[in-house]
């Protein structure tokens, strides 16, 4: 059925509208911009009002078993700890609706910093307004709320690292393996909570069965599952750093600008260095030879790209959270060993530096459409690029030594011998 969260029914034609109405009993509701830039206006169209208009729909079908709506362990990362709860936000849902749909764009933009306040984006911010608005229109409903974390590509099915989009962390491996992006702001022993998509799935059809078996017709039945895997399996970004740079060093991705590398740094002045030193200058001298032979310049364009989608996801990369989850625990009790099994919820059995492996490969065949036969040349491509680095570092310092060392009131002595030793070591 086609349809428009953005219309009232959802833009469905009557006769699939009767059927829907009279034939549905689960209803997962996924649908939302999932943009971190979005404006305010247009993600609470698609994350709040799409919501009210669902349960409205809700209400109508004569044979609801389960409403399952899908959020995010972020709805309310302006807090540290983040219990299986819906919490109030700083203004009520309907009237900031009411209010936006008064105002021009232009002045709901100006206002939007100020509506955020310590929130990173306008996603998370209307994704909690969504389950407050859940909560108070739709709690005598079958109603649950899954908040998955960062969802990733799958750790088993349909295939271990299939993927079929560029969101979420997706975007930091394709410019990582393509030598693109190698610096940026993180702290490297924060909590990276990445949640396979199979996880996800089966967590959503799980709780659907346990909402439908628990419902008892009365109010009060709406309960929040934290999806996420840092509370029993934590995987650091500095872990990610390292295990990604080797996955692609031994699978490399075709055609890649540089050799992979990442350095993840939270102080200012390291992120400006390692941004000018391994994205501006190399993309301003590529660029300059593609002028020379009569190309149009690209590389500092796209590095401009790829800086802006960084900088929306730094403060993810920053920041830690916990997220207890006893409610996912309760129901992997009730489930019988053999749905245990078909429908896998402990992420205490991933294996991380095999997930991030299966992940790259998975990007690589599913998302780039590279064939995997051409790995032997994507890796003689690399060990061109290894060599390109070496004869550059090589000329770099023998420059170092020559006009700045050599030339020096240190060139003498201990001092002299020292670095000397250094710039083999170096080189």
């Amino acid at each position: 059925m086609q349809g428009d969260v953005n219309e009232e029914d959802f833009g469905l034609h009557s006769d699939n509208l009767r059927r829907l109405l009279e034939e549905t009993s689960v209803v997962f509701h996924v649908a939302a911009t999932i943009r971190f830039d979005e404006p305010l206006k247009y993600a609470i169209e698609m994350n709040v009002i799409s919501v009210q208009r669902l349960v409205g729909l809700c209400r109508r079908m004569t044979r609801l078993k389960a409403l399952v709506h899908v959020s995010t362990a972020y709805a309310n990362c302006d807090r540290n700890h983040i219990e299986e709860m819906v919490y109030q936000p700083s203004l009520e849902p309907q009237k900031l609706i009411d209010i936006i749909g008064l105002l021009p764009d232009k002045a709901v933009e100006a206002m939007t910093p100020h509506l955020l306040k310590t929130f990173p984006n306008t996603y998370c911010f209307t994704k909690g307004l969504a389950e407050y608005c859940l909560l108070k229109e739709a709690g005598d409903l079958p109603l649950a709320i899954v908040r998955p974390s960062i969802v990733g590509a799958a750790w088993k099915e349909p295939i271990p690292g299939w993927i079929d989009n560029s969101q979420g962390p997706s975007l930091l491996f394709i410019a990582n393996g393509k030598g693109l992006l190698r610096s940026m702001t993180g702290h490297r022993e924060r909590v990276m909570d990445v949640i396979p998509v199979d996880f996800t799935a089966n967590l959503l059809i799980a709780v659907g069965w346990r909402t439908a078996r628990i419902y008892d017709g009365g109010k009060g039945s709406l309960t929040v599952y934290n999806g996420t895997s840092g509370g029993v399996n934590p995987l650091k970004w500095g872990e990610l750093e390292s295990n990604m740079v080797h996955s692609f060093a031994k699978n490399p991705l075709d055609l890649a600008f540089r050799r992979p590398k990442m350095i993840f740094t939270e102080h200012p002045l390291m992120r400006n260095y390692w941004s000018t030193v391994s994205h501006l200058l190399p993309a301003y001298i590529f660029d300059m030879a593609l002028r020379l032979v009569g190309k149009k310049p690209r590389l500092v364009r796209m590095f401009g790209k790829i800086h802006k989608a960084v900088a929306c996801i730094e403060y993810f990369t920053t920041h830690e959270w916990d997220f207890p989850a006893s409610n996912v625990g309760s129901m992997m009790h009730e489930m019988s060993s053999g749905d245990r099994e078909v429908f896998y919820l402990d992420a205490r059995e991933v294996h991380w530096p095999s997930y991030i492996e299966n992940y790259c490969l998975g990007m690589k065949k599913f998302l780039l459409k590279e064939d995997l036969d051409n790995l032997p040349r994507a890796r003689r491509h690399q060990r061109r690029l290894n060599i390109v680095r070496y004869a550059f570092n090589t000329v770099l310092l023998a420059v170092i030594w020559r006009f700045v060392i050599a030339n020096s009131r240190l060139a003498g002595g201990t001092v002299h011998r020292t670095l000397y030793c250094l710039t083999i070591l170096l080189l």
